[in-house]
């Protein structure tokens, strides 16, 4: 569907959709275009971007989110598109800011509550602790785990994940799934960064809001957006309990190099 790697949505309701394919990947070889996609949830999904979406000839959506995140916007129901709900955030301990920050923006209570201490740092802070429990919380273990075995499993057919926003839980997904592809680390970046580009100016509903009740500008940018350094948290992360990301793949994700052997078997191609 897209030309290069890291096109442009073409749903504008979707801004933070793309489509994983084309990324330069192990052995000369690319991803193949669409097969792999990314997005934010369908709150604000148009008729005609939901005619453009349903042509993408999905076979499987995965939602990232929460259960009360899900409940509040459930995915679109699609003849013969599966659903499959990995709550990555199941058993969090931490405050999960970039999940329920919906919910905060929605509370005048919470949200002026938050504006006069909300710092840049206390943003990132925050930020980090969620990448941590991406990387080492039971849950998100569990179900990355699941994500690659369904994406191993019956027949080679389109899947599309997603969490919120499309840039944390979602962002460790494509960045994993990038990296296991053999993709060069700095394309891996390149995309996670992306958000910045096509999710930010359609929140800046709620950057103004927040700024006009006295909060800092980068402060919400820092939550609403993504952050080299948040990537860099997660594989130091996987560096330092596992050796190496191959050592996560293996003993996290239940894919040993026979598997992502099979994975770029499948999601791979020319050369």
């Amino acid at each position: 569907m897209t030309a290069t790697p890291g096109a442009p949505s073409p749903f504008p309701s979707l801004p933070n959709f793309r489509d994983l394919g084309h990324w330069p990947a192990a052995d000369g070889k690319t991803v193949k275009p669409g097969l792999v996609f990314r997005s934010t949830e369908f709150l604000n999904t148009t008729n005609d971007d939901r005619t453009g979406f349903e042509a993408l000839g999905l076979q499987t959506i995965v939602d990232l989110r929460t259960d009360p995140e899900s409940a509040q916007c459930p995915d679109p129901s699609l003849p013969g598109v599966r659903g499959l709900h990995l709550n990555i955030l199941e058993d969090a301990t931490g405050s999960a800011l970039g999940a329920n920050l919906g919910k905060v923006m929605d509370d005048p209570a919470s949200l002026h509550a938050i504006v006069s201490e909300f710092t840049v740092d206390k943003a990132k802070a925050a930020m980090i602790e969620t990448y941590d429990e991406l990387i080492n919380s039971a849950s998100a273990q569990k179900y990355y785990r699941e994500f690659y075995s369904t994406m191993l499993a019956g027949e080679l057919t389109p899947t599309l994940f997603h969490c919120t926003t499309g840039k944390d839980r979602t962002g460790w997904a494509a960045a994993s799934f990038l990296t296991l592809m053999g993709v060069p680390t700095e394309d891996v970046y390149t995309d996670y960064l992306l958000t910045n580009d096509r999710l930010l100016p359609a929140l800046s509903p709620i950057i103004a809001k927040f700024e006009g009740m006295g909060g800092q500008a980068d402060a919400i940018n820092a939550v609403l957006g993504v952050e080299k350094d948040y990537l860099d948290v997660a594989f130091s992360l996987v560096e330092k309990g596992w050796g190496s990301f191959d050592g996560y793949a293996e003993k996290v994700l239940g894919l040993d190099a026979s598997a992502i052997g099979a994975l770029r078997e499948r999601y791979l191609a020319g050369a």
